[in-house]
C-alpha cells in the first residue's frame, strides 16, 4: 500500500523564536509544514514598519524557513488590518474606552483570513506560537491555559470557537518559555535570542498619543477633570490619553496620590479621585463569545480576568441577553475598563470572553 500523505498544517510565522519552534515542532512531528506570515497595516506617513512584518523579521521568518527546508509566503492583509483591528480601535478611543486591538486581530485576521487562505492552499490546520492548549472531548474542543503562567496567552484566543479550535494547533501549549528558547539553540535557528514583542505592532514608537492624534484628533479636546464631588481641579488635554486606573501624568497637584477614576466622553469630563475611591464590585460586558458555543449555564462560577496583565479573581457570572453578562466579583477590582476584555475561567478551562461596557457598585 502506498504511504499515507502527511498532514498538511499552515504555520503563522513571524520571524520570532515561538512561531519558528512551532515550525519545527510540528516537522519532527510528521507534518508537511508551510510558514505563512501575514503583512499588515503600518502609517503610511512615518519611517515605521508594522513589527510582525516589518522586512527584518520578514528576513528572519524566510531564513527559518529556509533552514526547515519549507514554503514561505507572504501574504498582504494590510487593508484587511486596517479596516478590522485599527480602526476599530481608534474608534473606541474616541468612546472613552481602551480596546486591546490582539483580540480582534486573532478572531478577524489569524482565525479569519488567515485560516480561510491555510484551508484554501490545502492545509487540514493553522498552526501558531501562541501559550495555549486544545483539548478535544467527547463533546467539541476546550482552549485551555498554556502550562506557563508566566506566557499563557488564553487571554487573547479567548473569542475562538469550536470551528477554528477543530482547525487549529498549538505546539508550545505544553512547553515553558525556556524550553522553547533552549529548543531554538539546539536546532540552530537564527531566531534563538530575538527577545518578545509586548507593544502593539502597528504603533513601534510606543507613542500613542502622537498616533491618535492623527487619526482620533477629535478625543484630543481639552477638558475638565473634576473630582468625585464634581469639582473643579484641572484640565486635562484630552481623554485618549487616560485609562481607568492610571496614576502618573494626570496634571494635576495634590497632597494625596490622585487616580482616574472615571472616563466621561459625553462630557469630555475626566474624573479623578484617591485610591479609596477607585474600584468596582461588578461590571457589565457584551459582545459575549463561549468557546463552546454556549456559556456552562446562566449563572456559573468563574475565575475572572480583566486584562492580558491581571490575575484572575474569583466571580459570579450571570448570563443575561444579546450577548450581555454581569459579572460580580468577591471584593472591588481597581482596574475595571470599558473595551478591555473579560475572559472566564473554570480551572484550567477557558469559557470565553466579553467586552467590558461599563463597571457598577
Amino acid at each position: 500500500m502506498p504511504p499515507s500523505p502527511r498532514p498538511k498544517v499552515a504555520v503563522a510565522m513571524s520571524g520570532g523564536v515561538d512561531s519558528s519552534v512551532a515550525a519545527a515542532l510540528l516537522l519532527e512531528q510528521g507534518y508537511e509544514v508551510t510558514g505563512l506570515m501575514l503583512g499588515l497595516w503600518a502609517d503610511p506617513d512615518t519611517e515605521f514598519e508594522n513589527r510582525c512584518c516589518a522586512s527584518s523579521a520578514v528576513a528572519l521568518a524566510r531564513r527559518v524557513a529556509e533552514q526547515l527546508a519549507v514554503p514561505f509566503h507572504v501574504i498582504d492583509a494590510a487593508e484587511l488590518f486596517r479596516q478590522e483591528v485599527v480602526a476599530p480601535m481608534i474608534a473606541a478611543y474616541g468612546r472613552g474606552s481602551t480596546p486591546n486591538p490582539c483580540l480582534e486581530c486573532n478572531r478577524k485576521v489569524r482565525w479569519g483570513f488567515l485560516l480561510r487562505h491555510a484551508l484554501a492552499l490545502g492545509a487540514e490546520y493553522l498552526a501558531t506560537g501562541h501559550y495555549a492548549r486544545i483539548q478535544k472531548t467527547t463533546s467539541g474542543f476546550e482552549l485551555l491555559r498554556g502550562v506557563d503562567p508566566a506566557k499563557d496567552q488564553s487571554y487573547v484566543l479567548a473569542s475562538l470557537g469550536q470551528a477554528d479550535l477543530a482547525r487549529t494547533l498549538f505546539p508550545l501549549g505544553g512547553m515553558t518559555k525556556d524550553a522553547v528558547r533552549e529548543r531554538a539553540r539546539g536546532l540552530n535557528l537564527a531566531v534563538a535570542e530575538r527577545p518578545d514583542s509586548q507593544d502593539l505592532c502597528f504603533i513601534p514608537d510606543r507613542d500613542y498619543r502622537r498616533f491618535l492624534k492623527k487619526y482620533a484628533p477629535e478625543s484630543f479636546t481639552p477638558g475638565p477633570i473634576l473630582s468625585r464631588r464634581g469639582e473643579v481641579l484641572g484640565r486635562h488635554p484630552g481623554l485618549a490619553a487616560f485609562t481607568i486606573g492610571q496614576r502618573k501624568g494626570i496634571g494635576v497637584s495634590s497632597p494625596r496620590p490622585l487616580y482616574v477614576l472615571e472616563i466621561d466622553p459625553a462630557r469630555n469630563v475626566l474624573v479623578v479621585g484617591p485610591v479609596e475611591e477607585l474600584g468596582h464590585r461588578s461590571l457589565f460586558a457584551e459582545n459575549a463569545a463561549w468557546v463552546t458555543g454556549a456559556p456552562p449555564a446562566d449563572v456559573f462560577p468563574s475565575q475572572v480576568k480583566i486584562r492580558y496583565t491581571s490575575k484572575e479573581e474569583p466571580a459570579e457570572v450571570t448570563v443575561q441577553h444579546a450577548g450581555i453578562v454581569r459579572v460580580r466579583f468577591e471584593h472591588p477590582l481597581r482596574d475595571v475598563t470599558p473595551g478591555q476584555a473579560a475572559v472566564f475561567y473554570q480551572g484550567e478551562v477557558c469559557l470565553g470572553t466579553a467586552i467590558i461596557a461599563e463597571a457598577s457598585e
